[in-house]
Formats: structure tokens, sequence, C-alpha cells
């Protein structure tokens, strides 16, 4: 059973869950906006009451966060970017947390980070600060969490091949020193991010709590 949460693009949610009962799964979606505490709440509520549980939970809310140089960057974008990244994270952890420990049997929390969460970018000081502080978040709910027995941890994608990025990485030229600096030869695919989270979720992993997985295809390797 998977709950998608969207904040505002219904239709793509609904092609998520489509994909998930095709495949022969338990889906629905659920409208809520992760940096508000009182729609948080209610989404956890539903959930529980209408699955009875939430084993798992994935932050991996995100959206389009303009660049900025730290000497122009304004207060609105940096709240909205903080308020995303960060305290999305923080509010959707919070309730299913509580609901994993009224049930007793354990969990997994898991955060999508960014390689930006160790490297310093320009005219990204919101972003970059955002991820990094994700990762002392993922680290303290692990230690706070442990005697639950539900674990926290995170995955950091490099660059990825979505929608977001295709026009920036449009031209030859774009993609070409984009590769550069991955000596793999490709950029990571969302299969790639995906491979971490679930291994993080296997129960095999029951041992691994406050880490940092880097999906980066080497590119720390050279910069």
């Amino acid at each position: 059973m998977v709950a998608v949460n969207y904040a505002a693009r219904a239709q793509e949610a609904e092609a998520v869950v489509a994909a998930i009962r095709a495949a022969g799964g338990v889906a629905r979606a659920w409208q809520c906006d992760v940096t508000s505490k009182a729609q948080v709440d209610r989404m956890v509520e539903e959930i529980v009451q209408e699955w009875g549980r939430l084993d798992i939970l994935v932050n991996n809310a995100g959206g389009k966060i303009e660049a900025a140089p730290f000497l122009k960057i304004s207060e609105e974008l940096w709240d909205r970017c903080l308020a995303l990244n960060l305290k999305g994270v923080f509010l959707c952890s919070q309730a299913a947390a509580r609901a994993m420990i009224r049930r007793g049997e354990g969990g997994r929390i898991v955060n999508i980070a960014s390689i930006s969460s160790i490297q310093a970018q320009y005219e990204r000081v919101h972003y970059c600060t955002a991820k990094g502080g994700l990762i002392q978040l993922t680290r303290t709910m692990a230690l706070e969490l442990a005697p639950y027995r539900i674990t926290v941890n995170a995955v950091g994608p490099t660059t990825v091949v979505t929608d977001a990025t295709r026009n920036r990485l449009a031209t030859p030229e774009a993609m070409e020193a984009e590769l550069r600096l991955h000596p793999l030869g490709r950029l990571a695919t969302p299969a790639d991010v995906a491979a971490g989270v679930v291994f993080f979720c296997l129960p095999e992993a029951e041992f691994y709590t406050g880490q940092f997985l880097l999906a980066e295809g080497g590119n720390t390797l050279v910069r």
C-alpha cells in the first residue's frame, strides 16, 4: 500500500497511483502541503485510519528553487526554500514517527537529500543550507528514534535527468560539461535514487541508521 502525496499536481500524482495499481499494488493519492503542520497531521491520521498502519516514510517533496546570489537572495526565497526542504521533512517525520511508535513495530524514514548537502554551489546558498541541515536532522532523528526501532537515513543524488533539469542540460555543451563531473559517464536517473531508498527499507538493512548514501556517479571524486 502506497500513499502518494502531492501539493498541487493532482494529475501527475494520479498517474503514479495508476502505475502502482497496474503493477498489482494498492495506492491512493493524498493532497497535502508538507509545510503545513495541520495538513500533514491530517494526512497521516487519514492514512493510518484507512490502512491501519504506516511503516515507511520517504520524504521526497521538492520544487523549483530559483538561483540567487548570496548578497541578493530575498528573505521570502530563503524562507520558502527552507520550509519545503527542511521544515516539511521535520513535520512529516514527526507525524509519521508518532504513528509508528503507537503501533510499536518500528519503521523506516528515508530522506531525499542532495549532493548539495556537502558541496557548496554558486547562487544556491538557500538550497545548500536546507539540504545540509537535512543531514543533521537525519542523524538526530536516527539517534532519538532508535529506541523505537525506527531507522532514519538519507540518500543524496547528484544531477538527475528529470523534467526539471532537461532545460538546463538541453545543449550539447551543457550536457558535456555536466558529464565531465561524473566519472561513470552518465547522469543519475530516478531509478538510481530509488535503489538507495529501497536498500534502506529492506529487512536486511535494519542495522543501518543515521547514514547518508550518495548517489553521485563519482561526482565527489572530481570536485
